[in-house]
This record gives structure tokens, C-alpha cells and sequence, in this order.
């Protein structure tokens, strides 16, 4: 039940910052200012795929090891701190703004690039302000050690080095480099 409400809210709320949005901002006359970068707007893509990738992954973790969804209605039981979680202590909302961000260089938008940091500064308000204070309720010291070993947007230059090491060691491993 847990894996089907959590589908449903990726169904609605993220497609409609991701997607719905975006495309009436684009179809109206807010869009007057276009950027022109028009031989790297591809550039765009890979931001997409990057946060598309991530949520899919936190959504899971969310899912299966937090035992809740993303949802703030219906958020994990427990505290997750495995997969992307490990790195940031908020990659859900890491994807939107990175998605907002790979679409206004796509479409090359200026509409979409102030969107995302209305969208961005409203995360970071409601993280800062509501989300992050609930945490500390619900999990105590657990979650307090995290935040000092897990930074908000940025991933820390060692965990990030740790996880590249790891990645590279296995492949060796597995003889694909």
C-alpha cells in the first residue's frame, strides 16, 4: 500500500512542479525573454536525467526503507539515511530544482531559470522553517548527527571523493574499467 501512495504522489506533485507548470510557464507570454545558448540547450538533458534519477532512488529508499512516502502527510516511520540520502539530506527536493534547472537551459527559458529560484527558495524556507525542525522532533539525536555529517544541497567534497572510490573499485572489480 505504502509503494502505491507513493506512486500517486509522484503521479501529482512532482509532475505538476516538473512538468505542468513549466509548460504553461513556456505556452504564456512570460516567456518573452529567451536565453540564446542555443548549441548547448542539450546541456540541459543531463540535469533532467541526473534528477530524475535521484528521485526515483529517494522515492524508493522512502518506500522500502523509511517504510512512508514522500509525502509530508505520510512521511518514512523511520529515518533514512542510505542511497542518496547519504549524501544529502534532501535529494527530492535536489531533483526538482536540478529538473527546473535542465529545462529552462533545454528550452532555454529565463521564465523557467526565475521559476526554479522561486521553487528553490521556497524549499529552502520550508526546509529551514517547518521541515527540518519536524525531523528533529520525530527523531531526536539520530537526526541532529546527521545533519552535522550530511549537508542540506551540496554533497561534502569527502563523501562524495568515498562514493567515487567505491564506484571505481567496484567496476574494476567487475572488470569494466
Amino acid at each position: 500500500m505504502v509503494a502505491i501512495k507513493t506512486l500517486l504522489w509522484s503521479i501529482f506533485v512532482p509532475t505538476t512542479v516538473t512538468i505542468i507548470i513549466p509548460y504553461f510557464t513556456l505556452s504564456t507570454r512570460l516567456n518573452l525573454l529567451r536565453l540564446h545558448p542555443s548549441k548547448f540547450r542539450f546541456f540541459g538533458i543531463l540535469p533532467i536525467v541526473i534528477g530524475v534519477a535521484i528521485y526515483v532512488w529517494s522515492a524508493w529508499d522512502f518506500t522500502f526503507v523509511g517504510k512512508g512516502t514522500p509525502a509530508p502527510f505520510d512521511p518514512p516511520k523511520q529515518l533514512v539515511v542510505t542511497g542518496p540520502y547519504h549524501y544529502l539530506r534532501n535529494p527530492i527536493y535536489t531533483f526538482v530544482v536540478l529538473v527546473l534547472l535542465g529545462e529552462a537551459i533545454f528550452f532555454e527559458s529565463t521564465a523557467l531559470l526565475v521559476y526554479a529560484a522561486l521553487v528553490f527558495s521556497f524549499l529552502h524556507l520550508w526546509l529551514v522553517l517547518y521541515e527540518e525542525a519536524g525531523l528533529k522532533r520525530r527523531f531526536g539525536k539520530s537526526y541532529e548527527t546527521y545533519c552535522e555529517t550530511v549537508s542540506r544541497w551540496i554533497p561534502k567534497k569527502n563523501k562524495t571523493r568515498n562514493a567515487m572510490t567505491r564506484f571505481s573499485t567496484c567496476l574494476v572489480r567487475r572488470r569494466v574499467l
